[in-house]
Order: structure tokens, then sequence, then C-alpha cells
């Protein structure tokens, strides 16, 4: 979504919360990765939004979350876990919406998502 339309606040609190002090992709990753461990408050609901051929959801599934992935799966992208199968899966925040969490959480998960709508990269 290439051109998408800036939040002036959005765009603040991400350069002066979560990428400040960040010199390069690793560390931008590793800013994203620790603010949203913050503010997300597991768990909560999630429904799946968009479909991604790495992950086994379709869009409209709802699925509990119950955390962040650990930090070396979020290099280049963020992830969150939900219990799959007898272990945890990680899942793309990407592809994700909150449909049963708290505004902390909703806020996240928006910037997240603003962040891959304006095209920036880790």
């Amino acid at each position: 979504m290439a051109g998408a339309r800036k939040d002036p606040s959005r765009e603040e609190r991400i350069r002066m919360e979560i990428i400040v002090d960040a010199y390069g992709p690793e560390e931008q990753a590793m800013g994203w990765y620790y603010y949203l461990e913050d503010k997300l408050h597991f768990p909560f609901t999630a429904k799946c939004v968009a479909e991604r051929a790495i992950s086994p959801l379709r869009k409209g599934d709802e699925i509990k979350i119950v955390g962040m992935a650990p930090e070396k799966e979020c290099e280049h992208e963020m992830f969150v876990v939900t219990p799959w199968e007898r272990r945890t899966l990680a899942i793309p925040l990407a592809q994700l919406k909150p449909i049963a969490a708290d505004a902390e959480t909703d806020e996240a998960v928006a910037d997240w998502h603003y962040w891959l709508n304006q095209d920036y990269e880790l």
C-alpha cells in the first residue's frame, strides 16, 4: 500500500518510542520487538485478515495469541505465538487484527500495520 496517508502522531510515536537510536535494520527490529513485547497484553484473541504462504491461517480464522515469538524469529518481521497442536506456532503479526484486546494492544498492532503499509522495512 505504497503512498498510504501519513499519520503524524503515529510517525512521532514510532520515531521517538520504537526506533529511537536505531542505526540499522537489526536495531530497528529490536526496537519494534521490545515495543511490542511491552505494549501487547497477552493473551488476546485475534482474527486473520490476510493469508500468507508461510502460515496455516486462513482469512477469518480466530486464534489466541499468547506471546511474542523468540527474538531470533523477529529479525526481519514481527511474529507472535499461538498454541498449535501441542506446541506453539509463530504467526506473522502482519496477518492478524486483535478482536478481543485492550486499547494498548490494539494501538501497538495498528502501529506495526501502519509501518508495513508505509512500505518501511526492517
